[in-house]
């Protein structure tokens, strides 16, 4: 599948998800690598033969606020 000079992991390699993206939807939250695997932006994943990797992540991993709703919004001088 990979066409690249120095071939990606094929997705049933324990480093799969070192291979290139190939497309990026980041607002629908995924994309797609060279191998096939399809990435999640929660971290969990979708092998090629319909095998799903659940994410891996931990609450000290995601992020503290949501960017719109819990940062700090900078109030503009003269701004009333």
């Amino acid at each position: 599948m990979c066409q690249h000079e120095i071939p990606c992991p094929p997705a049933d390699a324990p480093d799969h998800d070192a291979a290139r993206l190939v497309a990026f939807h980041p607002e629908q939250g995924w994309g797609l690598l060279c191998n096939g695997v399809v990435v999640f932006e929660d971290a969990g994943e979708l092998l090629p033969d319909g095998r799903s990797v659940p994410a891996q992540r931990t609450p000290l991993d995601l992020p503290a606020g949501r960017p719109g709703r819990d940062a700090a919004v900078p109030v503009l001088a003269g701004a009333t």
